[in-house]
């Protein structure tokens, strides 16, 4: 009992699981109706503001306060003061210029949402999805830009399952370099993984995350394995009796197999962290570190970024990854111009190339997503499979990184979106990002 109330009780460790955008969420919270974006507004309620705080006005990682909503909503930029963290340089060097040619007839663009008759605005669609910043690139140039909530330009935001991008980023690169060879088993780097589930896996296939796992995160069951996952990744102590898995690594050798390796696209985080061991291994270097080195310190972010940790500091492959708005365009427009930024190539073209071709999209029809027909998975990325070629990085409770490279636009959502599934906000995010499109389109 001891145990499973650690189990239950293990906030940080879910916290984890949270940002990496692959909880599976009870109907009921689905359905629960919550304050709106403007009811929402961290500075209605004043929380960790003092010194100190009123007792009602604290915020905690160990009991989970800091992530009920509406708190969410302050502690999404805010997450070092809650858990343990790594640093992502940015480097010495100054911060490279950003062209501003705003536009003010986007927020009356006009879209209607995803089965609805009813029209909506760009700007009514920031307030339906909680965004808390957003931005939009064309051309290279930033045409829009604005802020809500608790972030400022200043201020970094989790990224959530947004994180996943980055680290397939990486892979992506490695392989292009002949660092990693992608149709090698996982045990070729990670020998430690040969009595698990990956251990007759490819490199290819954890990238496009069509491993048959047995892998379960549905929270009414107590014996799901996502019990056992947040207790690993819990960076704080764990309590006297506990004999599971220490860290994401430890307990990546504990999942299970079920089913055949690339047969279905499954969603699910424990892929990323292994593919971030992967790299690790290959490199000698962390996912944090390999990211400063390769992307972050060399084209003029703005602020360090940082990756939470687990309890051996290891970063959060899958989720971990907290960044400023403007230095997220930054990386979009990296990818959006196949690794070159502001005349230079920071690393190969073909990285994006890959990325761009897409997965299987058979496999990817297998996990059932209602509002995304058509689209694939590969390298961590969402390939729509539209005209336009788009393609996105997502994280729960609305974070985004849309490329169009037809419309040559990025945009860039962070949120704080009540519900945490892409579901909740797609039908009011998606057909706005393709009205945009439209419109930067039809500008000479």
């Amino acid at each position: 009992m001891k145990y499973m109330s650690f189990l239950r009780n293990c906030k940080a460790g879910l916290l984890a699981l949270l940002l990496s955008g692959t909880v599976t969420l009870l109907n009921a919270q689905e359905k629960q109706a919550y304050l709106s974006a403007k009811e929402s507004e961290p500075r209605n309620f004043g929380w960790m503001q003092g010194s100190p705080p009123p007792a009602d006005k604290v915020l905690r990682a160990s009991d989970g306060s800091f992530f009920n909503f509406p708190a969410l909503r302050w502690s999404v930029a805010h997450m070092r003061e809650f858990l343990p963290t790594k640093q992502v340089s940015r480097g010495l060097g100054a911060p490279s210029g950003l062209e501003y040619a705003l536009d003010g007839k986007i927020d009356k663009i006009a879209f209607y949402p995803t089965g609805s008759e009813n029209p909506m605005t760009w700007e009514a669609s920031l307030w339906a999805n909680y965004t808390d910043g957003i931005l939009v690139m064309h051309r290279g140039k930033i045409v829009y830009e604005r802020y809500f909530g608790e972030l400022q330009p200043e201020r970094v935001h989790a990224v959530m399952s947004l994180t996943k991008s980055f680290t397939g980023t990486l892979a992506s690169i490695l392989v292009v370099e002949g660092v990693i060879d992608e149709n090698k088993p996982v045990t070729e780097y990670v020998p430690e993984l040969a009595n698990s589930a990956f251990g007759d896996a490819t490199v290819r296939q954890v990238m496009d995350m069509t491993t048959g796992l047995k892998y379960s995160e549905d929270y009414a069951n107590p014996n799901a394995e996502v019990w056992q996952y947040s207790a690993a990744g819990n960076p704080f102590p764990k309590p006297e009796g506990y004999t599971g898995p220490d860290g994401y690594y430890a307990y990546l050798e504990t999942v299970q197999k079920d089913g055949e390796h690339g047969a279905a696209f499954g969603y699910k985080t424990v892929n990323t962290d292994a593919l971030g061991w992967i790299i690790s291994r290959a490199t000698g270097k962390s996912v944090a570190d390999l990211l400063s080195e390769r992307i972050w310190s060399r084209i003029g972010m703005e602020q360090d970024a940082y990756y939470q940790v687990d309890g051996l500091g290891t970063p959060y492959a899958g989720g971990g990854l907290n960044a400023s708005l403007r230095d997220l365009a930054r990386f979009g427009e990296l990818i959006r111009n196949e690794g070159k930024w502001q005349g230079r190539q920071i690393f190969p073209a073909e990285a994006v190339e890959d990325i761009r071709k897409g997965g299987s999209k058979e496999a990817f029809a297998k996990a059932g997503y209602s509002q995304l027909q058509g689209w694939s998975y590969r390298n961590m990325w969402w390939i729509t499979g539209n005209e336009n070629g788009a393609f996105s990085g997502r994280g729960v409770h609305g974070q985004a990184i849309y490329i169009d490279p037809a419309a040559e636009m990025v945009i860039v959502r962070l949120a704080s979106h009540p519900v945490a599934g892409n579901a909740a906000n797609d039908a009011t995010s998606l057909p706005a990002y393709q009205a945009v499109a439209d419109y930067l389109m039809k500008k000479k």
